[in-house]
């Protein structure tokens, strides 16, 4: 009988990072998973070595993906087709859970056969390098205060990342697979599609997942969200045009029409709210320079012959 859980761990040449992740999945409570380490263009032997050390034992399996034939989207899927679980989950190496993780999460799904994936409190954890080891230099909730995952919310932005989020392993085979033609916001896209015919689980409360940034990386030890911000903005505004097209081709374009014209002219009468209240504190900060102008021409006066002395 299957793992009721398969976790997909993406790393490219940060063995630092893939350690601590391996441990990270070792400390759960929850001990019936399987794991497959895919390597995403770094050292095969360094990736062995690391997660040989990790004695995970036969839990664990390591994809090997030769450099410029991966991405994230690619390294996503050959994980997924690695496992036959009955859940999935995308645990990148710089991320991190709660102990209870997979546990809770696992046991929502199973007491809710009718939602398909289950998304859990996340935290944003702020790192820098300091003297070479990754410190911890501040916390703050994602999306505080949210109750659950709608589909009208993930349409205006991501509510939520993949360290949070668990989900049925025959989603694959109903919504397909991560769309390699991303270089970004492939999970956005996927909970899209998934959201077209489910329901998706929140698990409030305490936060289970815990999604690392560091703003002022660069290169190799960058998140994406900083490191890929250009393929960001890129890729979102592909989703979208692949949406309306759908849309257009399938009602027609006069309500996108009337909705961009009608946007059009919001922006419009902002930006002439924005520009009077502007000027409004322009001509504010005039009348109280010309209320106070002969205190300042005194106070001039006073440090001028104090000057003299």
């Amino acid at each position: 009988m299957p793992a009721p859980v398969g976790i997909v761990v993406r790393t490219r040449q940060r063995p630092g990072f893939l350690r601590r992740a391996l441990t990270d999945i070792a400390a759960q409570t929850e001990t019936e998973w399987r794991l497959v380490v895919v390597n995403d263009g770094g050292d095969p032997a360094e990736v062995d070595a690391i997660v040989a050390a990790a004695e995970l034992g036969d839990r664990v399996d390591v994809v090997h993906i030769a450099p410029g034939e991966g991405g994230r989207c690619a390294a996503a899927n050959a994980g997924i087709r690695s496992l036959r679980t009955d859940y999935v989950v995308l645990h990148d190496d710089d991320d991190r859970w709660h102990p209870e993780f997979l546990a809770r999460t696992g046991a929502w799904l199973d007491a809710h056969p009718d939602q398909a994936a289950v998304s859990a409190a996340t935290e944003i954890v702020y790192e820098e390098n300091r003297g070479g080891a990754w410190v911890e230099v501040g916390r703050a909730p994602f999306w505080a205060g949210m109750t659950r995952i709608s589909l009208g919310e993930m349409m205006s932005v991501n509510r939520a990342v993949p360290i949070s989020f668990v989900y049925r392993r025959a989603l694959h085979d109903e919504v397909g697979g991560y769309d390699e033609t991303l270089d970004a916001v492939e999970d956005w896209d996927f909970y899209l599609r998934i959201l077209r015919g489910h329901d998706i689980g929140f698990l409030g409360g305490e936060a289970l997942a815990f999604w690392t940034q560091r703003p002022d990386s660069v290169g190799l030890d960058a998140n994406s969200m900083f490191g890929l911000a250009a393929e960001h903005a890129r890729d979102d505004a592909v989703v979208r045009d692949r949406a309306l097209a759908e849309w257009v081709q399938r009602e027609g374009a006069g309500l996108p029409l009337y909705m961009s014209a009608l946007q059009a002219q919001l922006s419009a009468q902002l930006d002439g709210v924005a520009e009077r209240l502007r000027a409004e504190i322009r001509d504010d900060l005039r009348r109280e320079i010309d209320a106070h102008q002969p205190v300042l021409s005194r106070l001039r006066g006073w440090r001028r012959r104090l000057g003299r002395r």
